[in-house]
């Protein structure tokens, strides 16, 4: 299972468990069950901190690995080999059975032990999901804390069955206590605030007794995170407020175009950006999204930015600075928000394999449409390519890979009109044909969306000029139509949205604020 390398790796992380600890697996005699039987015993063989219990056991999901403090009742569980993404879940949950403190805020950790309820979560996950790491360490996390909860990670392509009759289509799908509870990348905050009846009004009193900022960056991604360290490296109050840190990154996997990196992913990118926040003095706020931003007097007279936050706390700024990014853009057909989690998916790469041997269809031809033709070829039965234009968008190298592919049917023309289903799952899909005005129905069990970004600018209608596409309008130093109020990112007017262009975008509009700052 592990080659030399990943055990010469894993054994210096082992070194830092204090305390020993035990690995029970269940397994019958399927291939799933010998793969996780022999990571356990390679596992076992690096540390002799730790000990290794195997028992045949047709009951409940096998194969299974339970993860616990020796001579304690086990809290966390792998059901299925945590390979892939899951390996790194598999490590930290072993160093934090052992005593190896987590790095995570310790008011977030103080907020998990603190909880009284009895708490049973339950993650279905794909091996090539890259958000479902987040909700699966979160969870297991929590169960390391606090003895009222248990956390189990299922892989969905080793109980295949189980998924079906649960009716999942999507990753990560968390469920509390046997309810569905989340789905789609959630971060141990959110989860907490979630399930802590009291966690939105502390949140609100304490955002509400911070001093006012120099400069409020709304958004943490990309264009945020640029903004606030260069805002932060003049010396004046930073803040950052967010919905989550990282933003539509965190969904990219293939990174290949940053300029002196050959190649990434968005999930690793983020982390280097977060790592680069904490450098400096900047107040970072996840969690948290905006609902209005005012130009009101303040105190002493002045004109100051207020900001009011969705739990109803309020900040307030010198200076505003607006990256709160977009989202991916909908059909907004009959049936879409219906089957969304029920076989309409925007992420290939996590919801993939869950519809592996089944037909799909992919919505939006250019590259990021044809690219998740490609990349689902490999998985599912075939792919169907709706494109609405009369020609493929893409680039010409990914038209010629798709074409070439036996699986992948391109159809241009064509104007998805519905989402078809039986009442708990996709079933197919109706469009009609742009030249011939004739409708056809195309029999799939997932449809996957990939028609672009819309921006995160609803809030601000009544307040900034938007653009017809619901742009903020820029200047070429960030400033939007209202004064002291500066933008940055796939949110405004600057053409296109790439990673590298928004960084600079968000340096762009910090220094616009800053010179903003020194001249009022």
């Amino acid at each position: 299972m592990l080659d030399s390398n990943m055990k010469q790796q894993l054994g210096t992380y082992l070194q830092k468990i204090d305390n020993p600890i035990e690995l029970t697996v269940s397994t019958n005699e399927t291939p799933k069950s010998k793969e996780l039987e022999t990571l356990a015993r390679e596992i076992a063989e690096i540390s002799d901190k730790i000990t290794l219990t195997i028992k045949t056991d047709d009951t409940g999901r096998v194969p299974r690995m339970a993860v616990g403090p020796q001579d304690e009742t086990a809290r966390v569980t792998f059901a299925g080999v945590p390979m892939g993404h899951e390996f790194t879940s598999l490590v930290l949950a072993l160093l934090q059975a052992g005593g190896y403190p987590s790095k995570e805020e310790a008011g977030l950790q103080a907020q998990a032990k603190s909880l009284s309820k009895t708490l049973k979560f339950e993650v279905y996950i794909s091996l090539s999901c890259h958000n479902c790491p987040d909700v699966v360490q979160a969870i297991n996390l929590m169960a390391v804390l606090n003895p009222n909860i248990t956390a189990t990670m299922i892989d969905g392509g080793v109980f295949p069955k189980e998924v079906e009759e649960q009716g999942i289509m999507a990753v990560p799908t968390l469920l509390l206590n046997g309810e569905p509870f989340g789905n789609g990348r959630m971060t141990l905050e959110e989860i907490l605030n979630k399930v802590d009846d009291s966690a939105e009004e502390k949140q609100a009193a304490e955002l509400n007794a911070k001093a006012p900022f120099d400069v409020l960056v709304v958004g943490g991604g990309p264009a945020g995170a640029s903004a606030a360290i260069y805002t932060a490296r003049k010396g004046i109050r930073t803040g950052i407020v967010a919905d989550r840190f990282g933003g539509q990154v965190m969904d990219t996997m293939a990174i290949e175009n940053f300029i002196s990196v050959k190649a990434t992913d968005g999930p690793r990118l983020v982390a280097g950006l977060e790592e680069h926040v904490k450098e400096y003095d900047i107040d970072v706020m996840t969690n948290q999204r905006a609902v209005e931003v005012l130009d009101i007097a303040g105190e002493d007279g002045k004109q100051i930015k207020q900001v009011t936050l969705e739990n109803g706390a309020v900040l307030t700024a010198k200076s505003v600075i607006l990256a709160t990014g977009a989202r991916w853009r909908e059909m907004n057909v009959p049936g879409e928000e219906q089957y969304k989690t029920k076989g309409v998916a925007f992420c290939p790469h996590c919801d993939g394999p869950l519809f592996k041997g089944k037909p799909v269809a992919v919505i939006g031809g250019g590259n990021s449409g044809i690219e998740a033709a490609i990349d689902l070829a490999g998985i599912v039965e075939h792919v169907t390519v709706l494109e609405f234009a009369d020609t493929l968008r893409a680039d010409a190298v990914l038209v010629q890979k798709a074409q070439s592919l036996p699986n992948i049917t391109i159809i241009k023309d064509a104007m998805t009109t519905e989402v078809l289903g039986d009442g708990n799952k996709v079933i197919g899909l109706s469009y009609k044909d742009r030249k011939t005005d004739q409708s056809h129905v195309v029999d799939v069990a997932g449809i996957f969306v990939q028609i672009g970004l819309v921006p995160n600018s609803d809030f601000l209608k009544n307040t900034l000029e938007l653009s017809d596409r619901g742009e903020i309008v820029i200047d070429s130093r960030g400033q939007t139509s209202l004064p002291g109020v500066f933008a940055a990112g796939d949110v405004t007017t600057v053409p296109f949205k790439q990673i590298i262009i928004s960084m600079g975008a968000g340096a762009t509009a910090a220094l616009g604020a800053f010179d903003y700052l020194i001249r009022n």
